[in-house]
């Protein structure tokens, strides 16, 4: 049961995170424009590939997951 209990304190920490992003989306208006990212516009097509923010996002939540496997 303890890891059950530790395990959503976690999920709702990740929550907490996911929710302050949301209300901070305006602030964080560099978030998807990072040097690397994708962006193709021709007339009847546009394509958008954040290839450097999905790998900044990929690192972070790397790091969180590898943190958490640590300490629990």
């Amino acid at each position: 049961m303890s890891f059950l209990g530790k395990s959503l304190i976690f999920l709702g920490a990740v929550l907490i995170l996911i929710g302050t992003l949301f209300l901070l989306g305006n602030k964080l208006s560099w978030i998807g424009k990072l040097p690397g990212d994708i962006h193709i516009q021709k007339k009847n097509f546009t394509l958008y590939f954040p290839l450097t923010t999905g790998v900044l996002l990929s690192l972070v939540l790397s790091l969180i997951f590898w943190l958490f496997a640590r300490k629990f």
